[in-house]
């Protein structure tokens, strides 16, 4: 009976292959890309709608508050007159 001994070299045989290594001239990105729209890009440029909103917000909460706010009660049935409407 013959016994072989395999060594250390053979434990991994893959760790001796050859690579071929990619020259570095290639230089390809893997990263992820965002790209935006162009209406999502306008609609990042109007940031006035946002600070408009919360100083009309400021002054109803004022006038409120001070007692000088009136529902016009014509204007409320009007507009739920349209929204029920249609």
């Amino acid at each position: 009976m013959k016994i072989t001994s395999y060594g250390i070299n053979a434990v991994n045989a893959y760790n001796n292959q050859v690579r071929n290594v990619k020259s570095s001239t290639n230089k390809a990105s893997f990263a992820d890309k965002i790209e935006i729209s162009k209406t999502a890009q306008e609609m990042q440029g109007i940031s006035t709608y946002n600070t408009e909103r919360a100083d009309r917000v400021k002054q109803l909460k004022e006038d409120i508050a001070s007692g000088e706010y009136k529902v016009d009660a014509r204007k409320v049935a009007e507009d739920m007159l349209k929204y029920y409407r249609f």
